[in-house]
């Protein structure tokens, strides 16, 4: 029988954002485009996770032997700032400890496109992160996709609702795909290696 112990528990990613076609393509939703990229990689579709207010994909990632992982792709389907339920519902069904779970998520205070990889530390007014720490404590990992700062005088709450610009749409899918090989990075060769790799 597999006892579930920290070297063999699953990962859980997290991809954050606002579920509904009006908010698809925000700024806010980037975590799932993230989470969306790594299904098709897995082969996998997302369905509803059982009483869990999510959506799920089982699959694997790494090569063949010690250094491959099992993976529960997630997007929580209750919108950003209640996403702590729907994730510490999946951690318990799961078994996941908190270190394997992974939250790729906005950030304004980074320049566009760039990747910020790290455990733990506080939600910078985030309100996803915010309800997960609320859940389950902090010592998550967290895959930050920078979107920069809203232009003049523009809302944070506006700008980050708002789609990418034109000119930053010509570079999303590239930034997207990068933060994709950035999660699997960590999950199989450990957060100090993705760091040295992809910390811009």
């Amino acid at each position: 029988m597999d006892v579930t112990t920290p070297a063999n528990a699953p990962w859980l990613v997290v991809g954050l954002g606002n579920p509904g076609p009006e908010y698809e393509r925000n700024r806010h939703n980037v975590g799932f485009m993230v989470a969306d990229l790594l299904a098709e990689r897995v082969g996998g579709r997302f369905k509803r996770a059982g009483k869990a207010q999510a959506q799920v994909v089982e699959g694997r990632i790494g090569p063949p032997g010690p250094a491959n992982r099992r993976v529960v792709l997630a997007k929580p389907m209750s919108f950003m700032n209640l996403s702590g339920g729907p994730v510490n519902a999946l951690k318990d069904f799961y078994k996941v400890p908190v270190a394997n779970i992974v939250a790729i998520h906005d950030e304004l205070d980074i320049d566009y496109g760039v990747l910020r990889l790290k455990l733990g530390g506080g939600d910078n007014g985030h309100n996803g992160l915010k309800s997960m720490t609320k859940a389950f404590g902090a010592e998550y990992h967290r895959v930050r996709f920078g979107i920069g700062r809203p232009p003049g005088r523009m809302q944070v709450a506006d700008f980050v609702l708002k789609d990418f610009s034109s000119s930053e749409r010509k570079e999303l899918d590239y930034f997207v795909d990068r933060a994709a090989d950035a999660v699997e990075a960590l999950v199989i060769e450990g957060l100090e290696r993705a760091q040295s790799t992809y910390n811009s």
